[in-house]
C-alpha cells in the first residue's frame, strides 16, 4: 500500500460515518495550527502548510476540487506568513509579533476581496461543473481561506472571524461529502477562535509596534 492509499484509507467510523486518516491528521494540524496562531509562534506557518499537504490527499479523494486548490493557495499562503512574521519578530524589541486590529480601509479591502473572488471563483467552477459540485460553497471557502491567512500573516485581529465565516460553511460541506472529521472538530475550532480572538484584541490594545512592516495604518 503506497504513502497516499493510506492517507485515503479508513481510521474508523463515528455516527456511521467514515474517517479517513488524511482528513483526520490533516485537520488535526490544522488545529495545531491554530493554536499555535493563538500563542504567535512562527510554527503556526509549518504546522499550515504541513495540514494543507495533507488535506489535498483528503480532498482529492472527494473529488472536491475546489478544495485541492484552496489547499495549494494555502501552502503559497503559509510561505508567505512565515516570511513575514521572522520580518515582524526581528523588528519587535522584545522579539515577539505585535498585533492589532485592522483600519477601517483594510477591513473594506478583505471584504470586498473576499466578495469578489468568491464571484470569480464561483463563476470558474460554475462554467466548469467538474471541478467543483457544490461550486459557490466551494468558492467561498476557497477565496475566505486565503482572506483569513493573509490577515493573519499581517497580524490582524480581524483573522479569527473570518476563520470562524469560513468554517460555518465548510463544516457542513464537509459532513456531506464524508470528510466526518472535519465537522467532528469544528466544536474545538469554534472555543479556539474565540479564546483567539479575545487574546489577540487584548493584546492588539497593548502592542504599539505595527504587526509587520507596512502594516500600519
Amino acid at each position: 500500500m503506497s504513502a497516499l492509499d493510506w492517507l485515503n484509507a479508513e481510521a474508523f467510523t463515528v455516527f456511521g460515518q467514515k474517517v479517513i486518516w488524511s482528513d483526520m491528521i490533516g485537520n488535526l494540524m490544522g488545529l495545531a495550527a491554530l493554536a499555535l496562531g493563538w500563542r504567535r509562534s512562527l510554527w503556526t506557518w509549518p504546522a499550515q502548510l504541513l495540514s494543507g499537504l495533507i488535506l489535498i490527499a483528503a480532498y482529492a479523494s472527494a473529488h472536491l476540487a475546489g478544495g485541492v486548490g484552496k489547499q495549494l493557495l494555502v501552502i503559497g499562503v503559509a510561505v508567505f506568513g512565515w516570511i513575514s512574521w521572522r520580518r515582524g519578530a526581528r523588528q519587535a524589541q522584545d522579539g515577539s509579533l505585535a498585533v492589532r486590529t485592522a483600519t477601517w480601509t483594510e477591513r473594506g479591502l478583505l471584504l470586498a476581496g473576499a466578495a469578489l473572488g468568491t464571484l470569480a471563483v464561483g463563476g470558474l467552477f460554475t462554467l466548469y461543473p467538474s471541478l467543483s459540485w457544490s461550486p459557490w460553497a466551494d468558492a467561498y471557502i476557497f477565496v475566505g481561506t486565503i482572506v483569513a491567512m493573509v490577515a493573519q500573516a499581517r497580524g490582524l485581529v480581524e483573522f479569527w472571524f473570518a476563520w470562524l465565516l469560513v468554517d460555518l460553511v465548510g463544516v457542513p460541506l464537509a459532513f456531506s461529502n464524508g470528510l466526518a472529521f472535519s465537522g467532528l472538530v469544528y466544536v474545538v475550532y469554534f472555543a479556539l477562535v474565540l479564546w483567539g480572538a479575545h487574546d489577540w484584541y487584548q493584546r492588539s490594545r497593548t502592542d504599539t509596534a505595527p504587526a509587520l512592516e507596512g502594516a500600519a495604518a
